[in-house]
């Protein structure tokens, strides 16, 4: 039984621009975003910029020291790219240090064998090679128009102020006071004398602000001495160092070995359009699976029902059986996951979906103190028992959930993507269906109720969906129902933009209180 209003609703208004719009899951990077298509650039512009600013207003999601993927549609050339920047496993990583506890599961996202200390989990073991700065990069190289130095800084003022520490701050910070705790460094960031969480008032507007001088100069070093610095220069040696004094195995050798990649994108071929996924280990391929399931498996009326609700969750049941066989994922649906995603569409019609992330929230809860950086603990990615699809190993690619994808049909294209972990492809498979099986406008389908089935035993339903769909759906497997809330989220957090007759157009989850869609002239 729940606690919460039935009779509240929620909406979030779409605004139709011909000038730019990014969509972000934090409102203040996605008019540095904004500010940055304003000032004649474009958007992979702009998606630097929000990477940067993104990671300082909501650290715990996202930042420097994590890793994701991109996809670009370019309008010039008519084509679609991905840029994979996923986190490694560090070269000298040793198996042998992660014993396993003979506890049955791991205490996080992945229902893995427990780990001794759940060293793959918190703490400088848990650590991978970081990708978000190459990842930037790369794309800033490839297809950027404005110096590099311009879209860093933004986000090195936005550290000079400090992010602000409102309710919902506090309520993440909370939930995760008590790891946060035992890294000295991490504790002094986010608690307040190293043990409690830094929290607004009940009733006062709050004024308390995190102290990110550190980072703020680390990012000013990013901005002037290049992206290069992080893996090569001082930024290496500093991260490396502090790492290794904590524990882990991240070295300099790591950080400077470390590329990105620009690779085609996946071509996936529905309903008359066309969908690009992320190629690459992100959970593109298991939405062009479920979307050849699907086209396949029925005809879409005047809206979603019970038939097509039914068949996006068988689909999404039997690419998860084999996403968990094969390629070794296996998250818990239940545990809060550590990432974040925007969208954007500049005036000339080029999009980008970014993933980015530090994996659980609040990564490793390990701050690196010489850079001010919140590190990911992209080690859980790994099975710690050997011998399998997915096992811990040296120098191994990690295999993320990020699903960022670029769709179009009739004259319409979209940039779409989510923060939630295992959650993240049904969100992006339900708003896919929305838009191009059923035409429903941006506005439509972000408000539309969702189905989740990612592989945790019952599929999760939205409340307001009808009694009869909620019966077919029963028929496929259990249903749990609960409501759309702000914390915790039962479905993913999306974030998307479209493109139709040169009007753009943006919308982000409607019950996230920071993420918003921001026009290159200032409207919402």
């Amino acid at each position: 039984m729940s606690n919460f209003s039935n009779s509240q609703t929620v909406r979030k208004h779409v605004v139709e621009t011909r000038g730019g719009v990014v969509a972000a899951q934090h409102r203040v990077a996605a008019e540095t975003g904004a500010a940055v298509l304003e000032a004649g650039g474009n958007a992979i512009d702009a998606a630097v910029a929000v990477s940067f600013a993104i990671g300082v207003v909501e650290p715990w999601m996202s930042g420097p020291a994590g890793g994701g993927a991109m996809v670009i549609w370019r309008e010039q050339e008519r084509e679609a790219r991905t840029v994979q920047f996923g986190m490694r496993s560090p070269a000298t990583l040793d198996p042998a240090r992660y014993p396993l506890s003979g506890n049955k599961t791991a205490s996080d996202l992945f229902p893995w064998a427990a780990v001794v200390e759940d060293r793959n989990i918190q703490g400088a073991t848990a650590i991978a090679v970081p990708g978000t700065v190459a990842g930037m990069e790369l794309a800033h190289g490839t297809y950027g128009t404005l110096p590099w130095k311009d879209l860093v800084m933004p986000a090195a003022q936005l550290a000079d102020d400090g992010m602000l520490v409102d309710w919902y701050a506090s309520l993440v910070i909370a939930s995760v006071a008590r790891e946060l705790a035992k890294d000295a460094d991490a504790a002094a960031l986010f608690l307040d004398d190293g043990t409690w969480p830094k929290v607004a008032g009940w009733t006062a507007v709050s004024q308390a602000r995190l102290n990110q001088e550190k980072t703020a100069a680390t990012l000013r070093r990013i901005a002037e001495a290049g992206a290069r610095d992080f893996y090569e220069g001082d930024i290496a040696a500093a991260l490396a160092a502090d790492i290794q004094a904590k524990g882990g195995f991240l070295s300099p050798q790591d950080l400077a070995a470390y590329k990105a990649l620009l690779t085609p994108a996946l071509d996936v071929a529905y309903r008359g359009g066309v969908v690009h996924a992320a190629a690459g280990l992100t959970a593109g391929g298991n939405l062009a699976e479920c979307l050849m399931l699907m086209e396949d498996a029925f005809t879409p009326g005047a809206a979603p029902d019970a038939r097509s609700f039914t068949e996006t969750a068988r689909a999404l049941g039997k690419t998860y059986e084999r996403r968990l066989r094969e390629m070794g994922d296996s998250e818990a649906p239940h545990a809060p996951s550590c990432t974040t995603h925007f969208s954007i569409v500049d005036r000339h019609g080029n999009m980008c979906a970014v993933t980015q992330t530090l994996l659980s929230l609040f990564g490793s809860r390990v701050v690196s103190p010489s850079t001010g950086l919140l590190m990911n603990n992209g080690i859980m990615w790994f099975d710690p028992e050997p011998g399998k699809p997915n096992s811990l190993a040296p120098g191994k690619a990690c295999l993320m959930n990020v699903c960022p994808a670029i769709g179009a049909k009739d004259g319409r294209r979209f940039a779409i993507g989510a923060s939630g972990g295992r959650k993240i492809l049904p969100a992006v498979l339900n708003l896919t269906s929305f838009l191009m099986d059923f035409g429903m406008s941006l506005e439509e389908a972000f408000h539309h109720p969702r189905v989740d089935n990612s592989g945790g035993g019952a599929i999760v339903a939205d409340e307001t969906l009808s009694p009869e769909i909620i019966a077919a759906l029963e028929a496929v497997h259990p249903v749990t129902t609960t409501r759309r809330t702000v914390f915790p989220y039962a479905f993913a957090c999306p974030a998307g933009v479209m493109r139709e007759n040169g009007m753009n157009m943006g919308c982000t989850e409607i019950m996230s209180p920071w993420g918003d869609a921001i026009t290159e002239n200032k409207g919402a």
